[in-house]
């Protein structure tokens, strides 16, 4: 049987602050990144995770990235990708590594780029993308695929069987129509703080005119910018779009309420992230003092152990999973259910480098398999650097358009792993010797 050989990782950049994509109240001149891991077997199969980073520190997370992958070295490929839930459990409640979190930061996100790489693996080996296997997969299997420890209290294995069984009336439908119509999304690409006001306008009017329904935009660097920001986009749009609007963690719970309340004047949809990520009762005290706005967060939560409290606290109106902030395909399944069963819509988050490419894929699975309805759900996207993916997100009229190439979607191109690795690659040195950086 095929034996894993090595597991390597790759520190890769893409200078994004030059242009201040991807720019918000704290996140003021990324550099969207990837650690970027490639497991490798002695038969040649492959597998590929990734983690999304903001630039320094990247290469914190591909050496964490080396510490697990040393972890499945020596081991027979088909034991890992039969029992994913155990070979999850290997990695996340390693004896000495979770010390380093547990279940959290960067040993957590590297631990689940490694656990992605078996993924890719079984889906590539049964030729589907990684939606259809997940939704094709018995509610049986998916169970022993999810981690429960200390979410009991909140779901049981028991009720998320029963949830996944009542997801099967119906399934063959919803995927031939994922299929033909893929999903809707909405776009963040307007609403950069970074951008000026012309940008602004003209990207919120191209978007309207690509087909979403909905933009976003970040705010909570200057009150007076975001009325005014807030005013020009909305004009832009019309009455009939909605505007969600995110923080990016940049207010103490009062101020958030309070400024929030301030531009409820142009409607906003959701305020996203107006608190420290880990403040579950802030959040739900927020949410009571800015209703009917939802709020919503989750791309920097660090684990289903807190969306858990966050859901029995009632913090959120929306969940916004992250692809790789948690230990993989995994977790994202457990707190997919618990979202089912708590009745909160999952909206992921999205953009950076592989997360449009990644986190359709539960999306997708949400719709087939938990929630069968969509309603005003949509899945972020962001127009950056899918160009560098083998099988890069698309979306058409507004909507994702499903993936049809077996894998995960984290596979990127190695002409463009290569150029921009960090700091040696071909991109780097151009730019160092054009003097831009």
């Amino acid at each position: 049987m095929p034996v894993v050989t090595s597991v390597r990782s790759y520190d890769v950049r893409f200078p994004t602050s030059l242009e201040l994509d991807g720019s918000d109240a704290v996140n003021v001149d990324p550099d969207y990144s990837a650690a970027y891991a490639v497991l490798e077997a002695d038969n040649g199969e492959r597998g590929y995770g990734l983690v999304f980073t903001a630039g320094r520190g990247n290469e914190i997370v591909a050496k964490a990235i080396e510490s697990y992958g040393a972890r499945l070295v020596g081991l027979e490929l088909d034991d890992l990708v039969n029992d994913l839930g155990a070979a999850a459990k290997r990695l996340v409640h390693d004896s000495q590594l979770r010390w380093l979190g547990p279940e959290k930061g960067v040993s957590h996100m590297a631990a689940g780029a490694v656990i992605n790489t078996l993924w890719d693996v079984r889906a590539k080996r049964e030729g589907k993308p990684l939606w259809r296997l997940l939704a094709e997969m018995s509610p049986e299997e998916i169970v022993s695929a999810i981690d429960f420890t200390h979410i009991q209290n909140a779901l049981t294995p028991d009720e998320a069987l029963e949830i996944l069984r009542a997801g099967e009336a119906g399934k063959a439908e919803r995927l031939a129509e994922l299929a033909a119509n893929g999903h809707p999304a909405y776009t963040t690409t307007p609403g950069w703080l970074g951008y000026s006001d012309e940008k602004l306008v003209r990207l919120s009017k191209e978007a309207v005119a690509a087909g979403y329904d909905m933009i976003k935009l970040k705010v909570g660097t200057s009150l007076e910018d975001d009325v005014r920001r807030m005013r020009l986009a909305r004009e832009a749009v019309g009455p009939d779009i909605r505007i969600s609007i995110d923080a990016n963690q940049r207010w103490e719970v009062d101020e958030a309420i309070a400024w929030t309340n301030a531009l409820s004047e142009f409607d906003p949809f959701w305020i996203e992230e107006p608190t420290s990520t880990d403040d579950v009762l802030g959040h739900a005290d927020i949410r009571r003092g800015v209703a009917p706005i939802k709020v919503a967060t989750g791309e920097a939560v660090m684990n289903r152990i807190i969306f858990k409290q966050m859901l029995q606290a009632g913090s959120l109106d929306v969940l916004q999973l992250d692809s790789t902030r948690v230990a993989g395909v995994n977790e994202n399944l457990a707190i997919l259910v618990m979202a089912k069963k708590f009745g909160v819509p999952v909206c992921p988050h999205a953009g950076g480098v592989g997360l449009c490419e990644l986190v359709q894929h539960y999306s997708f699975f949400d719709y087939a398999s938990l929630t069968g309805e969509i309603g005003w759900k949509r899945v972020e996207f962001v127009d950056h650097l899918h160009e560098h993916f083998v099988e890069p997100a698309r979306v058409v009229d507004g909507s994702y358009v499903a993936p049809v190439m077996a894998g995960t979607g984290a596979e990127m191109l190695e002409a463009s792993r290569d150029r921009w690795v960090f700091p040696g690659g071909a991109g780097w040195v151009e730019l160092r010797a054009s003097g831009r950086i």
